[in-house]
């Protein structure tokens, strides 16, 4: 896992050079936004279960299909396993932006789960449609102001919006 310190380092090094005046602006920057980025965090964790079923239910009322006798979430035990992988890719969604590196989440997380799931004749479309539905939700979360530091985190929300867009994608 890369966070943005120890990218910075590893770029640095490759070169043989100290980090530049635009490293080390660029890293200040990270750390004066150090609290609003744990907020964010805060408030993906403290509301994963709101944000997890909010998606599952969107989700199950577009494709009802997926819940019926023969769908990819009937019955109970698959549909457990369905909530189980939407709160891993929202925790590692979390672990990113917690880094503001996406690299824990492909590799831990993203990286073999397309594979994995067409073994599994899991529908990649209805997986990524969930977690567009977890990004909507996640980002009612994120907006409110009593869960973020006060200030323009414009950045922060660009940001874990584009976690939840590569993990839709690398699914779909």
């Amino acid at each position: 896992m890369n966070d943005v310190f120890t990218r910075a380092i590893a770029q640095a090094d490759l070169k043989g050079s100290f980090l530049l005046d635009s490293d080390i602006d660029r890293l200040e920057s990270f750390a004066k936004e150090g609290n609003k980025r744990l907020d964010a965090v805060a408030a993906l964790t403290n509301n994963a279960a709101a944000i997890i079923s909010d998606a599952a239910h969107k989700l199950f009322a577009e494709q009802p299909a997926l819940i019926q006798p023969g769908g990819n979430a009937y019955p109970h035990r698959r549909m457990a396993a369905c909530l189980r992988d939407m709160e891993i890719i929202l925790r590692y969604i979390s672990y990113a932006m917690l880094a503001g590196d996406p690299s824990i989440l492909d590799d831990r997380c993203l990286n073999g789960l397309r594979e994995t799931y067409n073994a599994l004749g899991t529908p990649g479309q209805s997986v990524a449609r969930a977690v567009s539905l977890m990004k909507d939700s996640a980002m009612n979360y994120l907006k409110d102001p009593s869960n973020v530091t006060r200030g323009d985190c414009a950045a922060l929300y660009s940001e874990a919006a584009t976690y939840f867009d590569k993990a839709a994608s690398s699914i779909a």
